[in-house]
Order: C-alpha cells, then sequence, then structure tokens
C-alpha cells in the first residue's frame, strides 16, 4: 500500500450504500473549511492507495490523513474530531476500547443495505461538490 499524500484528508467510503453518501452529505454539510474530500472505496485511488482488506468487503468507511489510516469507528470519530467545535464531543467515545465500538459499528455495516437501502451506482457529484471528490 502507497501512502496517501494529499493535501487535504480524504474520507473513503461505500458509493452504493445509501448510509454511506447520507454521512458524505452530512459531512458536506457541516465541513465549512472544505477541509476533507471524498473518494469511493469502488474508485481508482482506492484501488491504488488501499489494502484488499480495507476496499474488498465496502463496510468501512476509511479516512486518510497525515499519512495515516483509519478505519471503521476510529474513523468516523477521527471525522468528527477533525470537524471541530460541537462534533469534538465524539472524542469522548475514545474512552472505549476500539473493538468495543467496532462491534457496533460492524452490526451497522452488516445491515446497512436493507436499513439505508443501496443504490444502483455510485454517488455523483453536483457541480458544486465536483472539486472536494476524487474518482
Amino acid at each position: 500500500m502507497d501512502k496517501i499524500t494529499h493535501p487535504r484528508p480524504v474520507i473513503f467510503f461505500d458509493g452504493v450504500c445509501g448510509l454511506c453518501n447520507g454521512f458524505v452529505d452530512f459531512i458536506l454539510k457541516v465541513d465549512k473549511h472544505k477541509k476533507f474530500h471524498f473518494s469511493p472505496l469502488q474508485g481508482a485511488l482506492a484501488k491504488s492507495k488501499l489494502s484488499d482488506e480495507q476496499i474488498t468487503d465496502l463496510k468501512s468507511v476509511v479516512l486518510a490523513s497525515n499519512n495515516k489510516i483509519f478505519i471503521k469507528s476510529q474513523a468516523v470519530l477521527e471525522i468528527l474530531t477533525q470537524l471541530g467545535g460541537f462534533w469534538m464531543l465524539a472524542v469522548v467515545l475514545k474512552i472505549f476500547p476500539n473493538f468495543v465500538l467496532n462491534i457496533f459499528y460492524d452490526l451497522i455495516a452488516k445491515y446497512r443495505y436493507k436499513l439505508f437501502g443501496k443504490k444502483e451506482s455510485c454517488r455523483l457529484p453536483s457541480p458544486e461538490e465536483r472539486e472536494r471528490f476524487i474518482p
């Protein structure tokens, strides 16, 4: 796996998952400083920079930030922490061990298509969003 050198943190997400796309929409709305960029796990950047384990089952949000890779609940907590402000309160959840947080993460991930739906194709960004998406 190559290091991901990008000037901004990159959030890799399942491009056809309703929950994942909702999370991306949420970040786009609250990230007033446009800190994060986005790339689908099904895309070329993910295939060239992430391990097979990180993209094979598409069940993990992956954050590449400051030459570090965060997955699952750690990625979500790191994203919320980096958003700052009110969202930094999520740091309180870091008192729990990763394996405990990931039990809940994995449970939601297992049923995400049933609960939140699945799209036929990856999310297409609007013209205003396009600069923040990497194929």
